[in-house]
């Protein structure tokens, strides 16, 4: 049982003589009795690994790529600069995500602007700060960026993000490449046509590729492939029409974890032989010079490498029911399982080695609803209060969607390396909490 759970891990997982769960070199009991729990762990090593795997592995089967790694998942400065290290780009849908690269120094000119929904301000950062391209969504973004270009004198690099309607066979709330989703300009419609028409004749701006991401979390390599033949057809059509030159293409990211033991993802030689492969065989197909490859892979980079570390309090038994035990955290700090219905697996960190119970037990947080439960039905050993509970894959999204809810702080966050810390996000304080409001001029007369 043990051995299933640790490929869930970070790749420096391993036992230490105590039975003891340790990460980067560091025994994790050692690092929640130093910094607290809930405790975030990310591992140093298996985030270089991946983004070299990525590098690799894609370009096994396509000329020219470009890793650039999806913000959302997970980001802030000292990521920002491993990702710069490892010669990775950035994709960004905020203004904050922005700030956070430009606080760490990242070369503008690999960052990669993308969102539904962006701001004048957004975009006018944008140019200023000289990103490297913008992924317009919207025949709306088309001319609101024109404008914003033609005022400042710029002529931006655009792609121009397709809705493919392509069905990923994922959760519904992170499929994004049909027809109905709010995301991108569908091909079915006309409206992705419309949208390389306008900016090929726009002067204000420089349309060099087109863009689709289909959804998030995708184990299979066939909706891949059905969009890409979808996508470069489109291209073909829109060269031959009004002279499209196709610089740049990305398929999006996407790209599957293991978050259970019985939920292998496929590895990413498989998707990167899918889609290099196939959209070598439909440019050459379809008399098209194959252009620069953009991959956006996220959740693949730094799911594996992050561990979330909580401490058990009380225990609850309702005879022939369930049991739980509750964590010091839960929905406030991962409200995935409330919010996917996603599925993890745990160890107690502190007994690794025991025999797990025959009855399982529900994982619950601390907060007010009866949907903050991590995990259904964990196979744990004899749980007691004190004992420090791991869960692997939490390194996406979980930090990210993060909240102060019950007026929770939000965890810190180490970065571990052959037995070193660092602390790249200190714990929130309840200072911390109050210090946005303006409790002076609040207070009744």
């Amino acid at each position: 049982m043990l051995s299933s759970k640790l490929f869930l891990f970070p790749h420096t997982t391993e036992l230490t003589s105590e039975g003891h769960l340790a990460i980067g070199g560091c025994d994790v009991t050692e690092l929640v009795a130093a910094f607290g729990s809930p405790l975030y762990v990310f591992d140093e090593a298996t985030l270089r690994a991946k983004c070299t795997e990525f590098r690799s592995e894609f370009s096994r089967y396509y000329q020219n790529v470009m890793v650039i790694y999806a913000c959302k998942a997970f980001i802030n400065p000292a990521l920002a600069i491993l990702l710069n290290e490892e010669g990775l780009g950035l994709d960004v849908v905020s203004a904050g995500e922005i700030m956070v690269a430009q606080s760490a120094d990242f070369p503008s000119h690999r960052v990669y602007f993308h969102g539904n929904n962006k701001s004048n301000e957004e975009l006018e950062l944008a140019l200023d700060c000289g990103i490297g391209q913008l992924v317009v969504d919207s025949l709306h973004e088309l001319d609101q960026l024109s404008r914003i270009a033609q005022d400042k004198k710029l002529v931006p690099d655009i792609s121009i993000r397709l809705s493919p309607g392509v069905d990923p066979h994922t959760h519904q709330h992170i499929t994004t490449g049909t027809i109905g989703s709010k995301f991108g300009l569908p091909i079915a419609t006309g409206q992705a046509e419309e949208a390389v028409k306008r900016a090929i004749a726009d002067p204000n701006l420089n349309l060099v590729g087109l863009h689709f991401h289909i959804g998030s979390s995708i184990f299979e390599v066939e909706p891949y492939k059905e969009a890409i033949r979808i996508a470069i057809q489109f291209a073909a059509q829109m060269n031959n029409i009004y002279g499209l030159q196709l610089k740049t293409f990305s398929p999006g990211g996407g790209f599957a974890i293991s978050y259970t033991s019985d939920s292998p993802a496929p590895p990413i030689a498989q998707y990167a032989e899918a889609i290099g492969s196939t959209l070598l065989e439909q440019c050459h197909s379809s008399g098209i010079e194959p252009p620069q490859l953009i991959i956006e892979p996220g959740r693949a980079i730094v799911g594996q490498a992050g561990v979330a570390l909580y401490t058990v309090g009380a225990k609850k038994e309702i005879p022939g029911v369930r049991r739980y035990i509750f964590l010091d955290g839960g929905m406030a700090d991962n409200i995935r399982p409330t919010l996917y219905e996603s599925e993890y697996e745990a160890l107690v960190a502190n007994k690794a080695e025991e025999q797990a119970e025959a009855d399982p037990v529900a994982i619950a947080g601390k907060f007010c609803e009866s949907g903050d439960i991590l995990i259904q039905c964990a196979h744990l050993p004899t749980v007691d209060t004190g004992d420090i509970i791991a869960i692997p894959a939490c390194g996406a999204y979980s930090i990210p969607l993060a909240s102060n809810y019950n007026a929770s702080l939000k965890p810190a966050i180490l970065l571990v390396k052959n037995g070193g810390t660092q602390l790249i996000r200190r714990r929130e304080t309840y200072k911390d909490l109050v210090s946005l409001d303006n409790v002076a001029n609040n207070r009744p007369t």
